[in-house]
């Protein structure tokens, strides 16, 4: 066995990071790096799986096609008839983890792989979060040259935010760009009380005729065969776990929590950085809002990057309020529970190694 090492803490990390890269990190995140349309299995009793993946395929087809025909990007964009064939975009409507996020991230690929004028992907609160970093006119000139822009999980939690990125695709489609749009959902019985094509076609109503909806049915991936979130570990194994492991990161929950805070959401990817393992003691059930949204954000950047946690307190089923779970945020929340106990499986092994 390797003998302790020193352990960083996220919470001494404090990073700056330039609005031109923020734009350059407008890619699928590491745990989406390398899959594709050929890597999505479909489930044998879900036809619409197989369905989606055919015409996103052809989706990102045209996009690639209209790239390649458009010489200095450019020309005749603000010319409705210069667009090449089919949608304006393309929103994925589905349950819970069906995998939309691998579905879209496989666009991204087959359209950037290809040549022609680039294509950006990042969540919603990535894009609310550019706009705020550079203005809204100079966020448009920015992503303006994209063949395709792809967000997911766009979101109606706030009126606002939603109001800026109705604007903002609107600006891109008479730019010319194509979008391609998921939304954060909620793992409701039989899909009940979703984020559905509806509501996004509502709350993007001068762009809704741009859009054809793809249906992905299934149930969440996440919970297929895989055992309930582990039981959080002692205090002193998530120390010894972090003394083990290489690239780990150590910290005390409550901590961590204030010193989010004091970082803006936008850089909790460049606070993570090459970070391979995160070790929290004293995991407590968060009760107020701002902390818990926080957390989430912190939660999906971890995702995205397959990083294992190795924690003791409470379970990550209990992390927030039966208030914050119920409340106008519960599918945030949700997403956060589901991705963090995964993350926990992850790092069971650390702990008894």
């Amino acid at each position: 066995m390797s003998s302790p090492h020193a352990v960083d803490a996220l919470a001494t990390r404090s990073p700056r990071v330039p609005p031109e890269q923020l734009v350059a990190e407008l890619v699928p995140p590491p745990r989406f790096a390398d899959v594709r349309f050929s890597t999505y299995i479909p489930a044998p009793d879900q036809p619409s799986q197989a369905a989606a993946v055919q015409r996103m395929t052809a989706f990102g087809d045209q996009v690639r096609e209209g790239s390649g025909t458009r010489s200095g990007g450019l020309g005749g964009l603000f010319r409705k008839k210069a667009r090449p064939t089919g949608p304006g975009g393309l929103y994925l409507d589905g349950g819970f983890g069906v995998g939309k996020t691998h579905l879209l991230s496989s666009l991204y690929h087959h359209v950037a792989t290809e040549g022609g004028r680039p294509v950006a992907y990042g969540t919603f609160v990535e894009y609310t979060n550019l706009v705020g970093a550079l203005g809204f006119l100079p966020a448009v000139e920015a992503l303006a040259h994209n063949a395709l822009v792809c967000i997911d999980e766009f979101e109606l939690d706030d009126p606002g935010d939603t109001v800026l990125m109705s604007r903002l695709m609107r600006e891109l489609v008479d730019r010319g760009t194509r979008l391609a749009a998921t939304s954060n959902t909620l793992p409701d019985a039989l899909g009940e009380g979703r984020f559905a094509a509806q509501d996004f076609q509502r709350e993007i109503q001068a762009l809704a005729s741009q859009f054809e909806t793809v249906r992905v049915d299934g149930e969440d991936y996440r919970h297929r065969g895989l055992p309930a979130a582990p039981a959080p570990v002692t205090s002193d194994a998530v120390r010894a776990a972090a003394g083990r492991a290489e690239g780990a990161t150590l910290d005390e929950f409550p901590t961590l929590l204030a010193h989010l805070a004091d970082v803006h959401p936008s850089r909790y990817g460049a606070m993570i950085g090459s970070t391979r393992t995160v070790c929290l003691t004293d995991v407590a059930t968060i009760s107020d809002q701002m902390v818990g949204l926080r957390m989430v954000v912190l939660a999906d950047r971890l995702y995205d990057r397959d990083i294992p946690i190795v924690a003791s307190g409470v379970p990550f089923d209990a992390l927030f309020t039966d208030e914050l779970l119920h409340g106008g945020y519960k599918k945030k929340y949700l997403r956060a529970v589901s991705r963090l106990s995964a993350l926990a499986r992850d790092g069971a092994a650390l702990a008894q190694s």
